[in-house]
């Protein structure tokens, strides 16, 4: 995803009056911070949280430590609960969230590049939609690839939201 497509999620965004916040682990707020370099962003950025490890995504976003336990801190159902924890604690309409391992270890039987993503809508009703993405490079491009990817699909779950589906 080139520097146009990251202008294409901000376009998007703002036409569909969308206030965005992320939940980022493996990507370390790289979604923010590839936003923040263009102009605009002010209009839909509410907010980003950075949640590296286990006790801060269940302090400041809620996630269940059974969930965790369960499935793993690489997981869509971790992804899932760190999207609504982000959208509860905000004024935001859509919240992406990333996890997974960047690398370049795999980590607990997970594979280096193996991230999750969910994307949370709120509104007249709420949905969430998660997916699992294998990247390949260094660890420094996977997390790129992982943020663009995050902010590339929001406006295809989006409208997947729009039409009443809800996963």
């Amino acid at each position: 995803m080139a520097a146009d497509a990251v202008l294409d999620a901000l376009e998007y965004l703002k036409i569909h009056k969308l206030l965005l916040t992320t939940a980022e682990s493996c990507t370390a707020g790289a979604m923010v911070a590839l936003l923040a370099e263009l102009p605009g962003t002010g209009e839909v950025l509410e907010s980003g949280y950075v949640v590296y490890s286990p006790q801060a995504k269940q302090r400041l976003l809620g996630v269940s430590p059974q969930t965790i336990e369960r499935y793993g801190l690489t997981s869509e159902a971790v992804a899932w609960e760190m999207a609504l924890g982000a959208l509860k604690d905000s004024k935001a309409t859509v919240a992406v969230a990333t996890t997974g391992v960047a690398g370049p270890e795999p980590q607990g039987g997970v594979p280096p590049g193996t991230l999750c993503f969910a994307w949370a809508f709120a509104g007249e009703r709420l949905a969430v939609f998660t997916r699992s993405q294998r990247f390949f490079g260094e660890r420094a491009d996977v997390m790129r690839q992982g943020a663009h990817y995050g902010l590339s699909r929001l406006a295809h779950y989006h409208q997947r939201w729009l039409r009443g589906e809800t996963a």
